[in-house]
């Protein structure tokens, strides 16, 4: 019986460099985690298809055509298995790109392995569903959309399951969690990344955007998250009576400036 405390949790590694596979493959393993590797967007996909994914650590060069801002957009397309992009470029707009797209995090080359360690725990540890009774029955329901907090689910008007990236949904639980308070793309990036980074006005904007067609009737007039210029963003849908106010209590932002 293996009592780690990640005992279960299957990471895909992604690199085309088999030292860089191996390196990470056996220090993932060694902290008790699942781990399988690909070289190529062939061989990930057929990962992803043959067994239960809980994090992708994607490099951003790849080789046979597709890089890693591809292969992570063909991911976002059917899942939102959380991404974590490896990359040795030190252009921004390749990050900016990459967490526009959907990706949870970046790491530079070269990396230190306790990094990669720390920044895959946190992103895990925001996609598992809260334990406590409590926070299980925690709901927020506006509009006729329920934000299960505990249980990271967002259901429409019809009983559907909304798919939200991990960062979209921390995004409008945030937002949700405080109706009528604007919140700056500063207050955003700090809640929703839980971390010091720097703070791409674009990267906030485009995970909104597409947040908005997702939740909005009509995204291009949004009736429910609001732009506030020069200013950041508000969420304007209707509470229904008494719910939410948990979820206020705890999604307060560390950092917010007027």
């Amino acid at each position: 019986m293996n009592d780690s405390p990640h005992a279960g949790e299957h990471l895909l590694i992604v690199d085309d460099d088999a030292r860089v596979r191996q390196m990470l493959r056996r220090y993932f393993e060694s902290e008790g985690f699942r781990v399988s590797d690909a070289r190529n967007g062939a061989q990930m996909r057929e990962r992803l298809q043959g067994s239960r994914v809980d994090l992708v650590l994607l490099d951003l060069m790849l080789p046979d055509g597709e890089d890693g801002l591809s292969l992570a957009r063909d991911i976002r397309a059917g899942s939102d298995v959380p991404i974590i992009m490896l990359t040795g470029r030190s252009d921004v707009v390749d990050r900016v790109v990459g967490l526009e797209i959907g990706a949870d995090d970046y790491i530079a080359k070269p990396f230190h392995l306790r990094e990669v360690l720390a920044r895959v725990k946190t992103v895990l540890r925001r996609r598992r569903p809260r334990q406590s009774a409590a926070e299980r029955q925690d709901v927020i329901r506006f509009d006729g959309w329920v934000l299960d907090l505990g249980r990271r689910q967002l259901r429409a008007a019809d009983g559907s399951d909304i798919v939200l990236t991990t960062g979209e949904f921390d995004m409008l639980a945030v937002l949700a969690g405080q109706p009528g308070h604007v919140f700056t793309r500063n207050a955003l990036m700090d809640v929703t990344r839980g971390r010091a980074l720097e703070v791409y006005d674009r990267t906030i904007d485009a995970q909104i955007a597409r947040l908005r067609k997702k939740i909005e009737r009509d995204p291009r007039r949004p009736e429910l998250i609001k732009s506030v210029r020069g200013v950041g963003y508000v969420f304007t849908g209707r509470h229904s009576s008494g719910e939410g106010a948990a979820a206020r209590r705890r999604i307060t932002p560390r950092s917010q400036s007027s």
